[in-house]
């Protein structure tokens, strides 16, 4: 047995608000909250209604604020971490090899650009909203230094080319970046007619053509 808010016309044209049950068919009314005569009475009534039908249902008791829970009263979260993101990046941290560069700063700073596109001076804020303790800003500054100085763009490189290696289903692709001078000169040809008043290129390809 549920109840629920009923609106009905009125001899007098109004429209009264009800709170209701219904049981084996039959309407009983549980109280008449009040009748309104223009929409916003209306809209009065139908709030002060819900409140009604609703009271006492706002919050649920979980027991939490209860003396002697656990012998510290309320319960409250002081800290929050996204475990499964930051042990899916540490595991492939891990097993590319990366560890070896011995480097917490570092690596904050490429999980900090994982989760969101962001600057060094933003990590720190990215770092700490997923759980972990970031290092100091000049710690990152250092640690974009060590980036040229300790060559770690091979050392990664070397480390993803080993792992592809062990792992099985490396292949190289090899490319002929070489321009050839001809068509050095007949690009050269094609633009400085471009610049010519009264031509383009789209006058250049129907010529052609």
């Amino acid at each position: 047995m549920a109840a629920y808010i009923r609106k009905v016309r009125t001899a007098s044209g109004a429209t009264a608000v009800q709170i209701a049950v219904k049981q084996g068919g039959r309407r009983t009314i549980v109280e008449h909250v009040g009748s309104a005569h223009t929409d916003s009475e209306l809209a009065a009534l139908m709030q002060l209604a819900r409140g009604k039908l609703h009271a006492g249902q706002e919050e649920l008791d979980l027991g939490l604020d209860v003396p002697g829970n656990s012998g510290k009263g309320p319960s409250l979260i002081t800290a929050k971490r996204s475990r499964w993101l930051i042990e899916a990046v540490e595991t492939a941290w891990h097993r590319l090899g990366f560890d070896v560069l011995g480097d917490e700063a570092f690596f904050q700073l490429v999980l900090a650009r994982i989760v969101e596109p962001t600057s060094m001076s933003d990590t720190a804020r990215v770092v700490g909203e997923i759980g972990l303790t970031p290092v100091h800003r000049n710690t990152y500054a250092n640690a974009l230094k060590r980036c040229a100085t300790s060559d770690y763009r091979d050392r990664v490189a070397t480390r993803c080319f080993e792992h592809a290696a062990a792992t099985g289903g490396l292949s190289l692709v090899l490319y002929d970046v070489t321009v050839r001078r001809e068509a050095l000169a007949v690009r050269a040809e094609v633009r400085d007619l471009c610049l010519e008043p009264g031509r383009s290129q789209e006058s250049m390809k129907l010529g052609a053509a």
